[in-house]
């Protein structure tokens, strides 16, 4: 079973946007979940694409340095979240001298992609016979 990690960290993107986001590809194959962010409309669909696919060069990378057979079709994202970054904090100019504050948000977005685990253990179930 082959598993690989990718992350990106203080991406300017907000967290509950990206969740829609993610939301859309989490159980999906990632073959599958790359063509669906290649036509989401959303803005946060294309750092979440470059995510997916770095995701499945690692896996590439931990099948050839383990020495295991990876096909890319049997890999599917096995989980996905968005964690809040740190909000960097704006000041725009209001009437009669006051400030309004602007809150820019950033996120922390992980991908896990796995293989499915194939059952090679032999049955342990025993039929009585009478």
């Amino acid at each position: 079973m082959v598993d690989s990690i990718a992350r990106v960290k203080h991406i300017r993107v907000t967290p509950q946007k990206a969740r829609r986001v993610v939301a859309l590809i989490k159980g999906k194959q990632a073959q599958e979940a790359l063509a669906i962010l290649k036509f989401a409309p959303q803005s946060a669909s294309e750092p979440i694409y470059k995510l997916v696919a770095s995701a499945m060069a690692n896996a590439r990378v931990t099948a050839d340095k383990n020495g295991e057979f990876l096909d890319e079709q049997d890999l599917y994202v096995a989980n996905a979240y968005v964690d809040e970054g740190a909000t960097l904090k704006r000041f725009r100019p209001r009437a009669q001298g006051r400030a309004f504050q602007i809150k820019k948000r950033t996120s922390h977005i992980t991908i896990v992609l796995a293989t499915p685990e194939v059952a090679t253990a032999p049955s342990t179930d025993k039929k009585a016979s009478k």
